[in-house]
């Protein structure tokens, strides 16, 4: 069995003072994916006994950035998608193994007024051609904060937000063309219908204490590993973060 987690910890650094380690350390995962890690080079020497660490940074300071920690030394490692406009916020990094790729990443927010909505479109269009690109060679895993929530059952209160930033038609649409071209949500493969099961609260609000949330953090897998899913689970009871980590089990 592998055992893959990933996590947007909205700020490593903060989250170290919230029990980072532990739960690291508790979870022993093969695969462990950050999101929103808000830092640069040097700001963090973490001691990981066991496993590699590979870091991707934003140009800008304390903002965006993503990390793969694993077990398993990987045959290579990519940082970004291969283009230039898209890739200097440190949004992604693509770890390839002997049987697939895992990639994670943590896709640019719509913002406010959806100022960057644009700008997202763009994204989404070249970031799906670079995992189906990935996948000539082999399948992949793709994790992380998806900064969508695609169906009603997958945010508390679909009617307010329906022109959000996360729930947008445009995003929503753009996450139903990434499965239509041959990828699973592995936690709706397992329970298609289980509702009020989140991974991101706002801190407003005592949004977590009421769970009025939204799930936009994924596991997404291509259709050929189908048959080697064993589980995903959405580990709501970890604090530490305004995201909880997801996992995904693998035979």
């Amino acid at each position: 069995m592998k055992k893959l987690i990933s996590w947007n910890v909205n700020g490593l650094r903060a989250c170290l003072n919230k029990g980072f380690l532990d739960y690291f350390h508790e979870a022993d995962a093969d695969v462990f994916c950050l999101q929103e890690t808000k830092l640069q080079a040097g700001q963090v020497e973490l001691d990981l006994p066991g496993y590699r660490q590979f870091w991707n940074y934003a140009e800008k300071k304390g903002y965006s950035g993503t990390a793969i920690f694993t077990k398993e030394e990987p045959l290579s490692v990519a940082y970004g998608i291969g283009a230039e406009e898209h890739d200097r916020e440190g949004r992604v990094i693509a770890a390839e193994f002997p049987d697939y790729y895992v990639v994670v990443c943590y896709t640019p927010n719509s913002q406010n007024e959806l100022a960057r909505l644009p700008y997202r479109m763009e994204w989404e269009d070249a970031f799906r051609a670079y995992l189906k690109k990935l996948e000539e060679h082999k399948p992949v895993i793709l994790c992380g904060d998806l900064n969508v929530a695609h169906q009603e059952i997958d945010l508390k209160n679909p009617k307010t937000n329906r022109k959000n930033a996360g729930f947008t038609d445009e995003e929503r649409n753009k996450m139903t063309e990434l499965l239509s071209a041959g990828f699973v949500d592995t936690f709706r493969h397992f329970y298609p219908d289980q509702k009020d099961i989140y991974s991101w609260w706002s801190y407003r609000f005592r949004a977590r204490e009421k769970n009025a949330g939204w799930r936009i953090d994924y596991f997404i897998v291509s259709e050929s590993l189908k048959e080697r899913l064993a589980d995903a689970k959405i580990h709501t009871e970890i604090l530490g973060s305004d995201h909880c980590p997801v996992e995904l089990d693998l035979i």
